[in-house]
This record gives C-alpha cells, sequence and structure tokens, in this order.
C-alpha cells in the first residue's frame, strides 16, 4: 500500500509537506501542492480519512432521515430529486451522507441514536416535519447539530429550516381551480400529522373561503404519498353523489394514482374533472395528460439544507435560520375551463 512516505520520496519533499497538502494548508505554495498531487494521483495514493477526521474531531459526514422506511419513501420521485439536491453539496464540499434505513418509526428512532451516540456523522437532516417527533425532540435535547425540510412545530424560531411557503401555495393551486370556474374543489393530502399537509389544506381552505365557496369535510381525503394512496382517496370521491369538478392532490404521484382509478371509473381529465398538484417531479410532466402542478424546486430544497447544516456542523455558534425556497406554477393539460355560474353544493 502506498504511504505518505512514498509520496514525499518521489517528489522530495518532507512527510509533513505532503500531510499539509492533503490538508490544504495555505502556507505551502501552489506549485508545491500541484507537484505533491500529481504524484499522489500517479501512485495510486489515497489518504486516510478516517484517521484525519478522527484528529479533527469530524466524520465528514450527515445523516439523512427518511420520514418512513427507505423502500417505501424512494418510490416517490420526491425523495431521489432532494437527495440529489443534497449529494450535489456534499459532494462539493467532500461530504459523505448516511442514510436511514429503518422499516418502522421506532427502527429509525433508533437508528438516530446510534448516529449521534456513536458519533457516525456531524449532523442530520429531517426529510419531513411532523407534530410531536421524537427524532426532533431527541436531536434538541441532545444539542446536536440538525435540520428540517419543512415547519417545525414549535420554536420556530430556534430550529434552522427549509420550506417553500406552503400555504401561500396551496392557496394559489386552488384559486387556479377556481378562476377556471370550478366551484366544487376537493383535497387529497398526505397524514395529517404532516406539517405539508396541514400548510396546504389550510391554503386551500383559505382560496375556498375568499371565494365564498362551501369547506366540506366529504371534500376531503388523507392518505399516503404513493400512488395506492392517490387510487383510494378517488374512490370515496367518485362515490359522493355530488362529485367535485376539481381536486387538488398534495403530492405529484398520488396524482398518478387519481389519474389511474379516474380513467378506469370512465372518468375524463380534464373534461370531467381537472386536477392540480404539488412538487413538479419529472413525472408529471410525461403523464397523460401532463399535470399541472405546483413546483417546489426540490432540488434546491436539499441543497439549502445541506450548506445550512454543514455550516452548523463547522460553526456551533451559527444562528438559526428560516429558508424559504419560492415555488410557481407549472400550467399544463390537466386542468380544464367550467363554464358554470356559482350555485349552492
Amino acid at each position: 500500500m502506498v504511504t505518505i512516505k512514498d509520496v514525499a520520496k518521489a517528489t522530495g519533499v518532507s512527510p509533513s509537506t505532503v500531510s499539509r497538502v492533503i490538508a490544504d494548508n495555505p502556507r505551502i505554495s501552489p506549485e508545491t501542492k500541484r507537484k505533491v498531487r500529481k504524484s499522489m494521483k500517479e501512485l495510486g495514493y489515497h489518504p486516510n480519512i478516517s484517521a484525519r477526521n478522527l484528529v479533527a474531531k469530524s466524520t465528514k459526514t450527515i445523516g439523512v432521515i427518511l420520514p418512513s422506511s427507505a423502500d417505501k419513501a424512494l418510490q416517490n420521485p420526491f425523495f431521489p430529486e432532494i437527495l440529489r439536491g443534497i449529494g450535489s453539496v456534499t459532494h462539493s464540499m467532500q461530504y459523505s451522507m448516511m442514510l436511514s434505513s429503518g422499516q418502522t418509526e421506532e427502527e429509525i428512532f433508533e437508528e438516530v441514536q446510534r448516529m449521534v451516540y456513536g458519533r457516525y456523522v456531524d449532523g442530520v437532516i429531517l426529510l419531513y416535519s411532523r407534530i410531536e417527533d421524537r427524532v426532533m425532540n431527541f436531536l434538541r435535547d441532545n444539542e446536536f447539530p440538525f435540520v428540517i425540510v419543512g415547519k417545525p412545530n414549535e420554536n420556530i424560531n430556534e430550529i434552522t429550516h427549509v420550506d417553500n411557503d406552503n400555504l401561500r401555495a396551496g392557496k394559489e393551486i386552488t384559486k387556479y381551480l377556481i378562476d377556471h370556474g370550478h366551484e366544487r374543489i376537493a383535497f387529497i393530502g398526505g397524514s395529517k400529522d404532516l406539517f405539508v399537509t396541514l400548510d396546504r389544506e389550510a391554503g386551500y381552505e383559505e382560496a375556498l373561503k375568499e371565494a365564498d365557496l362551501e369547506v366540506l369535510d366529504a371534500y376531503k381525503i388523507y392518505t399516503e404519498f404513493l400512488k395506492s394512496g392517490g387510487r383510494e382517496a378517488v374512490e370515496s370521491l367518485i362515490a359522493l353523489e355530488k362529485r367535485p369538478t376539481g381536486i387538488v392532490v398534495s403530492d405529484d404521484l398520488m396524482s398518478l394514482g387519481v389519474l389511474s382509478m379516474l380513467e378506469e371509473s370512465g372518468v375524463s381529465v380534464p373534461q370531467d374533472i381537472s386536477l392540480v398538484s404539488f412538487n413538479n417531479v419529472y413525472l408529471s410532466e410525461i403523464t397523460r395528460p401532463a399535470l399541472t402542478t405546483v413546483d417546489i424546486h426540490i432540488h434546491e430544497l436539499g441543497a439549502q439544507s445541506a450548506k445550512a447544516l454543514i455550516e452548523k456542523t463547522i460553526n456551533k455558534e451559527e444562528p438559526a435560520k428560516r429558508i424559504i425556497i419560492p415555488h410557481k406554477i407549472a400550467c399544463r393539460d390537466s386542468v380544464s375551463v367550467r363554464e358554470t355560474k356559482k350555485s349552492p353544493i
């Protein structure tokens, strides 16, 4: 195995100089750095990162915690895309990523405990925000660096988080349906203990109330952020005596399930029911009809969360911050104009 001494001998410098080049010490001249790095590459030398990190009391690794088991969460294109955003930053800053793999909430919690107590990671990104979350409370109690993608349920000014304005987005996408003449509008959301669901639903309700449209419990369904969840939600809506003419779906993958179930039931989109969604994952553009959806810039959510966490791991005094990623509506083919006058539901 090639050692530092081999590199030093090949370049005519001392082993300590090679070590300083590896650490990118500013006192070493650019010419010496180029020479040593060229020799390292030619000899096939790789620094012992673990040993260096042990000295620096850093793992150069961040933990990323999914809201559910990896096999379920990664079915949703949102998560591979946000991981791509995180990875773009960790790669450029020479950090590694450790992804949670627990199958249940209890297993995920135990895994986070191992990450923290074993010092396997320098900090943690939570890819969700839910009410009374054990993981978040554990990280706070242990004063361990973490960042939330979403909105904390409490102590919002004390926890660094990266989010969209989901209430505003929910209001805007619902108003888009209203502006196209829709009066009977349903909402299909994820779990009610997730703030992303609560905020998008609140925006949906605000838009209806401002348009003097009734908010009906029968028009609100909650299910999993999966294609199967969308299919299940549709069954109860199309069974109603007065079906909605428009549906706000809180996730693109759920929308695919809604689309397929409506098609199987002989309901045409957008002629019979118009559909709008959130996230703007790649599938939303290639499905037929292509989905009108809120582009929340998933990649940027991931990149900004990674930057914020690494800043916190480097500087323990880094103040908490709220980073809001802008959104926009991607208008496509899943909405039609409804030529009707407003009437009581």
